[in-house]
């Protein structure tokens, strides 16, 4: 007979589990011996006995180690900066295998509590658990320092943050609030955000106030001296690559601003002073000498030398484009020099004035700037009314504005321009594409049906004060709504006294014209306008989003509002079906 063999694990053993090998004759002899016992008690069927936790680990040490290779973590990432946004490409194929290190202790083992095992492992425990410090109402109590306590946990995130990404994020809040006192505020954060305000490509356009003073009081020594070492603070670090700078209610020190502008940012492209006070000759001749790249300079509301102005576009105007200026006594000496060609490459012209400041003239020679300034774009007067003048050795016909785009003769009061005064500034523009004549009640429907401009997109002839009686033009827009039904995108007509027959020709001429798709904006306060040819004209124009329609006297109660948005014209076409 074969003998068979059992295996039997010892228990209560520290030790490897031995097997016992015996034979069947040697296991019936062992029965035998016993067999007194077992009818005393019964005997239960042994189970087998499992290995212990420490025994495994024993096991496993014995086994040889693989050698760890150390691997260089790359970034999953690149940055790439475009024109307005960041590129984060990802440098992860789908092949690719990112190799991560395994956690210690990721997965929990059931141990025996019971003799060494459980001490070693609590000691490995004791090693390996980070002792985090908890901020309660005790230790607050014990002015323990939290920036000390926290700083790992709060300071993670800003130095993990790419600086490209910051920088982008700062951008964004500078088109919004200016650079000033922005990134002088975030600077003060941390040395990341340090390093991100300080990035030149954010202090491109800077906008200083002056400081705030309590009324009745004048600055302190000590504080103007503080100023001046903050603008050569700022001049020596951050106005690198300057482009356009403005100052803001500025009463003292401009020409010290100049001065250190000027000499630090010789890429200087745009100055603008509002409602500023004192800038002299001299700082117009720094301005000149250091800074060949100006093109704009913006001097409205401020008080600066005049005489100083004139010999800097005498020396200096052949780099500026354009310019802005409020009306003064000393404006026809500026005029003077614009119309014998200082400037020749002008693209930009503006005068203005406050809205409070009564009826304002401006003696003008349209000829002389015509000749002067044969490349203007865009020429505005703002609450100012231009009055024909004449100069010596002037012909009296020119080839006009050949490139002007936009006019703007607009008042809030009585414009006394006529159809002959217009057509001399506009009979050689014919790429006219905005016309603002708010005020001028001598224009006629007649005249402006006569001008060369055959691609008008804008055109604003609201009449904004309360008789009616200077109005000369009282029928004809028909016409006009005939000649740019196909390019006009934005109208305004408030309060011109044009009949209701006219006023339905005109909005059906629009409404069937090629850009209807295209027409946004409808001013029709207090004309005769009625439901119907209102109607026609919203149902036909998609893209309408302003439409005022207070004190029309010939719509229904309830209508007489402005609606602002597609929806709420909706909600009015709905109305009026």
């Amino acid at each position: 007979m074969e003998s068979t063999i059992m295996e039997v694990t010892l228990p209560n053993s520290n030790t490897e589990p031995e097997s016992l090998q015996a034979s069947s004759g040697e296991m019936s002899a062992t029965q035998s011996s016993t067999a007194g016992t077992s009818q005393s008690a019964p005997t239960k069927p042994k189970k087998l006995l499992k290995r212990k936790a420490d025994s495994v680990t024993d096991d496993k040490t014995k086994k040889k180690k693989k050698k760890t290779v150390k691997r260089t973590v790359r970034p999953n990432y690149t940055i790439q900066e475009g024109e307005d946004m960041l590129l984060i490409i990802s440098n992860v194929n789908s092949s690719d295998s990112i190799w991560k290190p395994k956690r210690k202790g990721s997965k929990k083992k059931k141990t025996n509590t019971k003799g060494k095992s459980k001490t070693s492992a609590n000691k490995t425990k004791k090693a390996t658990v980070k002792v985090i410090p908890k901020v309660t109402e005790r230790a607050i109590d014990k002015n323990v320092d939290l920036e000390i306590v926290n700083a790992d946990s709060f300071d993670r995130w800003g130095q993990s943050l790419p600086i490209e990404v910051l920088v982008k994020i700062f951008q964004f809040a500078v088109l919004q609030d200016g650079a000033v006192p922005f990134l002088c505020r975030v600077g003060r954060v941390c040395h990341l955000w340090n390093g991100a305000a300080s990035s030149p490509i954010l202090w491109r356009s800077v906008s200083i106030g002056y400081c705030w003073i309590e009324p009745g009081k004048s600055q302190l020594p000590g504080t103007e001296q503080k100023i001046r070492n903050t603008i050569d603070w700022l001049a020596e670090n951050r106005f690198s690559q300057l482009r356009e700078f403005s100052l803001c209610h500025w009463k003292k020190h401009v020409d010290y601003v100049i001065q250190k502008v000027s000499q630090s940012c010789t890429n200087l492209h745009s100055l603008k002073l509002d409602y500023c006070t004192g800038m002299t000759d001299t700082a117009f001749q720094n301005l000149g000498s250091q800074c060949r790249s100006l093109e704009n300079i913006n001097l409205q509301h401020s008080e600066f030398n005049v005489d100083g102005l004139v010999s800097f576009l005498e020396s200096y105007g052949n780099q500026i484009k354009k310019i802005y200026f409020t009306h003064s006594t000393k404006s026809d000496k500026l005029l003077s020099a614009l119309s014998k060609g200082c400037c020749p490459e002008l693209m930009l012209l503006e005068i203005n004035t406050k809205l409070d400041g009564g009826y304002c003239q401006l003696p003008i020679c349209i000829q002389a700037l015509q000749i002067g300034c044969p490349k203007l774009q865009t020429f505005r007067l703002m609450n100012v009314t231009p009055v024909p003048k004449k100069i010596r050795n002037t012909p009296n016909s020119t080839s006009g504005f050949p490139m002007l785009e936009e006019l703007c003769i607009a008042t809030s009061s009585h414009s006394f321009m006529t159809d002959g005064d217009l057509n001399n500034v506009l009979h050689g523009s014919p790429h006219l594409r905005v016309l603002d004549l708010r005020g001028g009640s001598r224009i006629t429907a007649t005249g402006l049906y006569a001008l060369p401009c055959e691609r008008l997109e804008c055109l604003y002839w609201g009449l904004y004060f309360n008789s009616n009686a200077m109005v000369a033009s009282k029928k004809g827009i028909h016409m006009l709504a005939h000649k740019w039904s196909s390019t006009l995108r934005e109208l305004d007509l408030a309060n011109q006294p044009f009949s209701e027959e006219d006023m339905e020709i005109a909005m059906g001429r629009l409404a069937h014209g090629a850009g209807v798709d295209l027409f946004r904006s409808l001013n029709l306060s207090g004309t005769k306008i009625t439901s119907s040819a209102l109607r026609l004209l919203i149902s036909q124009s998609p893209a309408l989003k302003y439409l005022n329609l207070s004190s029309c006297r010939y719509l229904p109660r309830g209508l007489k509002r402005v609606y602002h948005g597609r929806e709420d014209i909706q909600l009015l076409l709905d109305k009026l079906d």
